[in-house]
């Protein structure tokens, strides 16, 4: 499984507290994740300062699987490579979106909706409930629900699609809850979105947490390949004769 995973690399940069956390940056953790749970991942690294975004064509077109994290620097992500990656899930490709990415281009792009949220940053503990627990996602998981012991809140109404699958609602302990599992299909590809993981605590290191994203990897990396055309276009011959008789105006189109 060809495997890119994305970070917006900013904050392990700029501030400290991150930096001791994630030393090496979010998605060296991730990486080591998705090593120790799929055999024989082939992971790219790509980072929002490289030329593209590290999504050049030949990346893209080599990704079976992408993973997202971005959160202070959305707006700087270039709206054509957005496209790109947007048109890469309509052809097949599966994406994880993880935490503040849902407010990311491609997310929104991906729901067609404003992705807000209400948050709070209290270091306070999560719990997380399996509520589909048949699901491939939650694959591996020991009990009905794990918890976060200090993570940021986000809380409904959570402005998204409505799930086509929803594997996990969260409760927090200052009372909001969130869907914080969520699955879609656009065009041939598979969307999963995935709630924890705030810069300023360990979560990516949490093993619950570890398993879900790698799950969720293998979960929307395509399965089919069955030809695609999702480009709207006028058939002028029919594949069968059509008896009736009718005078096509052309202006009118």
């Amino acid at each position: 499984m060809n495997i890119t995973i994305w970070n917006e690399f900013r904050h392990e940069q700029t501030n400290e507290t991150v930096r001791e956390i994630y030393p090496d940056g979010m998605h060296a953790v991730i990486a080591d994740t998705i090593r120790q749970h799929i055999d024989g991942a082939k992971i790219t690294i790509a980072t929002l300062d490289e030329p593209d975004h590290g999504l050049t064509d030949k990346v893209l077109a080599a990704t079976e699987v992408m993973v997202w994290w971005g959160h202070m620097a959305h707006h700087e992500v270039r709206d054509e490579i957005v496209a790109k990656v947007h048109q890469r899930v309509l052809d097949g490709m599966g994406i994880v979106i993880l935490h503040s990415g849902h407010f990311s281009k491609i997310f929104k792009k991906l729901m067609g909706t404003t992705c807000a949220l209400r948050w709070r940053e209290a270091a306070e503990k999560e719990r997380l409930w399996c509520i589909n627990p048949g699901h491939p996602i939650a694959d591996g998981l020991e009990d009905e629900y794990f918890e976060l012991p200090e993570t940021e809140m986000y809380g409904e109404l959570f402005d998204i699609a409505t799930p086509e699958e929803l594997v996990f609602i969260s409760w927090f302990e200052g009372g909001e809850v969130f869907r914080s599992g969520c699955c879609w299909t656009r065009g041939k590809g598979k969307v999963f979105y995935f709630r924890p993981g705030h810069e300023t605590f360990p979560i990516y290191y949490d093993q619950n947490v570890q398993r879900v994203i790698a799950n969720g990897a293998r979960y929307v990396a395509p399965a089919s390949s069955a030809p695609v055309c999702n480009e709207g276009r006028q058939i002028v011959e029919p594949l069968s004769p059509i008896e009736a008789d009718h005078t096509v105006d052309e202006s009118i189109h």
